[in-house]
């Protein structure tokens, strides 16, 4: 009976899931080989499957609970990727050129609908949905050209969050809008209550979470994390919607308190593949709002509408691009890539519907012509984006034609024209303003071009040699003299800028060095075909680096270390290109291995060590273990007059001579903590103890942790894992591991002498005056 109950309830859910599930991997698939991104495929797979066209799924209440989920995971991720050090790079356009797109978008359309005699609130309302467009959509296409980091990318990333900001602040308006609209002071109390509800965030984001998370993130349990993490989420969308406000906004908040935290990183990871699925099936849902059938009855009222807001949101983001100092084609392609209107405005119609506010004043006929206009231009925005691009490059054509007579523009030509055997420096990142900083310390001639407006100011005032332009373009190019330098150095651009960049520089200057920074090795065989002399790639000059740090231990001369490490670096990496059984650097360097590379070791004497704090003659490593110490390296200084009475502190570093035997038998001297037990009964090291030598065990107290994270740390608002509580007054200081070691500050200050630890599954003791362990 249970059976049949069970299964006539569940095969119809299961059913629904299926063509749900199925039909959209089925068209987001399509989507994909015909070049859209996948959340083209789920908008049109929610048309195919919903109640409007074949009917496949009907139960909307699962489907709206199971979007309202995807809504809530994809601003909970959205509050985790923001952060305070990233938005104050891009600062300025986030607010400037986010400001104008965003306020000119809402005025335009309020004035179009008071015009048309409609009321204010419902332009406003109007105005906002139109106002916001699709992060997702953007961020993918972005991705996909590489051009994250290029002009265009930083834009419209930069105008995207300032949206997202403000599409949170309009969920608190949009129902002061409905009916007569509320008063002054209504709208005034619910940005009040925002900033209250924001304060709160802040604070718990700064002072509870991140101990909490800490808590949890040392079980090294997945599991255990990522429920605390939805736990986070949920627990926050639920608390901030029982005070009266929207769940989306309490899941936004709930990521921002997450991302205050050192595992925002992690459990970002941890949380995206549900949010992938369940946003998946919010657009899903969307698709299934749009009926077929009213798009073929009201086809020129859709299209004029779809035509209204790509002409506003070109305009207004223009408006706002060029007030940042871009040029007009970098403003157009800006434009092309927000034309569309987002997945936050589902949202907030989802709230204006809930409280009787409608697009264009219309009840049914409003929000289905809103929901098919959003759903053709996200569908045309891939084609729109690629159109951009070709009006930039036919835009950017015409510059370099009529290059003669634009250098005709005497003041910036003047300035470059005595230039010669220089570096270009094309852009101005973190990469290049470190590079410059070598140049003009070494008085190496030099000049920049960047078309970052923020990059190129901070460069004025600090009076570098700066050109306001694109590097890709010949006409900038020339007039920094690049007939006449020397080098181009292209440190921080993505791949295609950079490729774009070393196309023109090849062809103004075939003698012209051309040196390219890239992160992968994918990308290098590209920008050595379009002509860069160098390519230096992130993940491969890591290992270089890393090499020479093992030569290094071999006590490879430098001079023999330095060629091995240009031999790595010829023919772009070509050594760690091919197999391993092919590379040739290996045997090189074995024959050049001596007796004394393969017998030294340098060792760090480190807290909790039975060496530490022993003299050279206590550890007798001659005599018990057969090791010679050649040196010991402290603060700098390498010490080769050793005498026996020479007491060993932390940090120190031993040059020893010895087998690998005798390092082997000598292991438990510079050992922290013991190996598991034989029987293995326990898999947790536990540090090791000496239980005589201390003096000062009578001045234990019985005392508890004054605070729960080191109290120093936290008035600078830093924190470090590694605990030590004093045993005679109670204070928790960061261990000597840490860059403030206020632990052992303490004990300075306060001649106390007895820490102990406060890490989970630690019970040592330390005393400092004699340097040892204690039960």
């Amino acid at each position: 009976m249970l059976h049949a109950l069970a299964q006539e309830s569940t095969l119809p859910f299961l059913s629904e899931v299926v063509a749900l599930l199925g039909i959209s991997a089925i068209i987001a698939y399509l989507c994909f080989r015909v070049g859209l991104v996948p959340i083209v495929g789920f908008l049109i797979a929610g048309v195919v499957i919903g109640p409007n066209t074949l009917g496949l799924v009907q139960n909307r209440e699962l489907i709206d609970a199971t979007a309202e989920i995807g809504i809530i995971l994809l601003l909970f991720t959205i509050g985790i990727e923001f952060s305070l050090g990233k938005l104050a790079q891009i600062r300025n356009i986030i607010l400037i050129g986010g400001g104008f797109q965003v306020g000119l978008t809402v005025a335009l359309v309020t004035g179009l609908f008071v015009l048309l005699g409609l009321s204010w609130q419902i332009g406003v309302f109007s105005g906002c949905l139109i106002a916001l467009s699709s992060t997702a959509i953007i961020l993918k296409l972005l991705s996909d050209r590489s051009e994250t980091n290029a002009p265009v990318g930083q834009i419209a990333l930069g105008v995207s969050i300032f949206q997202d900001l403000t599409a949170i602040i309009m969920v608190l308006l949009v129902p002061m809008l409905s009916g007569d609209g509320g008063s002054g002071m209504d709208i005034v109390w619910a940005l009040l209550r925002a900033l209250a509800i924001i304060l709160v965030v802040l604070v718990v984001a700064r002072r509870i979470m991140p101990p909490i998370l800490e808590v949890v993130a040392r079980t090294c349990s997945t599991e255990i994390f990522l429920l605390t993490v939805i736990a986070i989420c949920f627990g926050t969308a639920w608390l901030t919607n029982m005070a009266g406000v929207s769940l989306s906004l309490g899941a936004f908040l709930a990521g921002l308190i997450v991302s205050e935290s050192s595992f925002s990183e992690y459990s970002f990871g941890e949380i995206l593949p549900l949010q992938i699925l369940f946003s998946a099936t919010f657009f899903v849902s969307v698709g299934m709002l749009l009926d077929v059938r009213f798009v073929l009855e009201q086809p020129l009222l859709i299209l004029g509408v779809v035509a209204g807001i790509l002409v506003i949101k070109m305009l207004t983001t223009g408006i706002g691009v060029i007030m940042l100092g871009y040029p007009l084609r970098t403003a157009l392609l800006s434009g092309f890539f927000l034309a569309q209107v987002g997945e936050f405005s589902f949202v907030l119609e989802r709230v204006g519907r809930s409280a009787d506010i409608f697009p264009l004043g219309m009840a049914e006929t409003g929000g289905q012509t809103f929901i098919a206009a959003t759903v053709i231009l996200m569908v045309l925005t891939p084609f729109l984006t690629q159109f951009g691009y070709w009006l930039d490059n036919r835009l950017a054509q015409r510059e370099t034609n009529n290059i003669r007579e634009a250098m005709g523009a005497p003041a910036e030509t003047e300035t470059f024209r005595n230039l010669e055997n220089h570096v270009i420096v094309v852009g101005y990142g973190e990469c290049s303003r470190q590079l410059v900083r070598v140049l003009r310390n070494s008085r190496i001639p030099y000049v920049i071009t960047t078309l970052n407006p923020g990059g190129a100011n901070e460069a004025e005032i600090e009076g570098l040699p700066v050109l306001r332009g694109d590097g890709s373009r010949l006409y900038t190019l020339s007039i920094v003299n690049v007939e006449r330098a020397k080098m181009i150095v292209n440190a921080d651009d993505d791949p295609a800028m950079a490729r774009r960049v070393v196309n023109v520089a090849r062809l103004a200057n075939p003698t012209l060095s051309i040196i390219v920074r890239t992160r992968y090795t994918a990308e290098m065989e590209p920008l050595t075909q379009a002509g860069a002399d160098i390519v230096i790639a992130e993940e491969l000059e890591s290992t270089v680096q890393l090499f020479a740090q093992v030569l290094e231990a071999y006590r490879i001369s430098p001079e023999e270390t330095e060629a091995h490490l240009q031999s790595m670096r010829a023919k772009g990496y070509a050594v760690l290109r091919q197999s391993a059984a092919a590379s040739s650097i290996a045997p090189i360097v074995c024959e050049n291995l001596d007796e004394d590379c393969m017998h030294t070791r340098i060792v760090t004497i480190r807290e909790g060590a039975h060496a530490a704090g022993q003299t050279l003659q206590e550890l007798n490593l001659a005599q018990n273990f057969g090791l010679q110490v050649q040196a010991i390296q402290r603060d700098g200084q390498t010490i080769t007059d050793l005498d026996d009475k020479l007491s060993l502190v932390l940090d120190d570093q031993l040059v020893l001579v010895g087998s690998a035997t005798q390092f082997a038998q000598s292991a438990d001297v510079f050992r922290v903590g013991t190996l598991a037990e034989s029987d293995g009964t326990t898999d947790t090291p536990s540090r090791n103890r000496r239980t005589s030598g201390c003096t000062h065990t009578d001045q234990i107290r019985d005392v508890l942790p004054r605070t729960q994270g080191c109290e120093e740390c936290m008035a600078m608002g830093e924190k470090w894992v590694h605990l030590r509580m004093c045993l005679i007054c109670g204070h928790v200081g960061c261990c000597d591991s840490s860059k403030h070691k206020h632990a052992a500050a303490h004990f300075h200050e306060t001649e106390h002498p007895i820490v102990q630890s406060i890490e989970p599954g630690e019970d040592w003791r330390w005393c400092y005056i004699d340097k040892t362990f204690i039960r």
